[in-house]
């Protein structure tokens, strides 16, 4: 069920950029999307399934009450920003996690739809994000940031933020209201191939590794949940304890998935309840359905195993 004050507006798929004009382009931050609810100088944080995850970043939801308003809502996405500038899902799980976070935690904002009382969701985005900037400032610095963007050719953008090696790029309708849902003002275009898949088995390690070998991942086409292949590197020593533990709690018997993988895999394998979703950057989807040299990014705890699909970019074009 969506939160009844935050129902995010979500990106498309697609293979190339918009180049026309009446584009926004904005960078494609690699964190967690975020609702941020201000109340009396109290801020609220809310996830994209609507869970209140004020306490899981209690730093920024400190720095949001601060702003100069007395009743708003924010979008945006919580990031930790590396040295270089770019941003790390990997790192900021490893700042859950209890590890060195390696860069800034920061909530970088690119939506105002409410300001002291007034709905602002039909304004053009132009205007809601003018009204931002006059709230946030174009402060590079500190805990919120404002999420600049560019006008016109998404090609160039997109090319620069691939040399820069970002994650992509999010094009959006300069003209249009935030409507919640996927519909098509809102494109992502994506430099390296990452989704999320659902977790539903994994290996026992070899040699001198601890916790894991691998995981057994897959996506959902419909109620079926279909093997996309192994995924052994991309997590730390403790990682690994920590997805072993996390595992062995909501180990079955039977094989989730349909159909099971090979003999060679399925032998070898701990089966587990379809509960848990990893982020996984890949190279490329080969022609039976599975991933080439994956690597685990992190678990996701704002994504539900049933949404997970295979992400393939729309026929879009304009």
């Amino acid at each position: 069920m969506p939160h009844p004050d935050y129902d995010p507006q979500l990106a498309t798929l697609v293979k190339e950029p918009p180049s026309g004009g009446g584009w926004l382009h904005e960078i494609k931050y690699d964190g967690y999307r975020i609702g941020c609810r201000i109340r009396g100088g109290r801020a609220t944080l809310i996830s994209r399934n609507g869970k209140d995850w004020t306490a899981a970043f209690p730093d920024i939801a400190a720095a949001a009450a601060t702003l100069p308003m007395t009743n708003g809502l924010l979008d945006g996405e919580v990031c930790i920003v590396l040295p270089d500038g770019r941003t790390s899902f990997q790192m900021l799980q490893n700042a859950f996690s209890g590890g060195a976070a390696g860069g800034t935690l920061t909530y970088f904002v690119f939506d105002l739809l409410r300001l002291d009382g007034e709905r602002l969701h039909a304004l053009p985005l132009t205007e809601r994000k003018a009204r931002l900037k006059a709230l946030v400032g174009r402060r590079q610095r500190g805990r919120v940031r404002y999420a600049d963007h560019v006008a016109g050719d998404g090609r160039a953008f997109f090319e620069q933020a691939c040399r820069l090696g970002l994650e992509g790029i999010i094009s959006k309708r300069a003209s249009e209201p935030y409507r919640s849902g996927r519909h098509g003002d809102w494109l992502k275009t994506k430099c390296v191939l990452a989704q999320e898949f659902v977790i539903g088995g994994f290996t026992d390690p070899e040699g001198s590794r601890a916790g894991i070998g691998a995981l057994l991942i897959g996506y959902f086409d419909r109620k079926r949940l279909v093997f996309s292949g192994k995924v052994g590197t991309g997590f730390s020593h403790k990682v690994a304890l920590d997805l072993r533990r996390q595992l062995e709690a909501i180990e079955q018997n039977g094989c989730p998935f349909d159909p099971p993988p090979e003999r060679s895999i399925a032998r070898a394998a701990h089966w587990v309840k379809p509960k848990l979703v990893g982020e996984v950057v890949f190279t490329e989807w080969t022609g039976d359905g599975k991933i080439r040299h994956p690597s685990f990014q992190g678990l996701r705890a704002d994504k539900k195993p049933a949404e997970v699909r295979r992400e393939r970019p729309s026929n879009w074009s304009g």
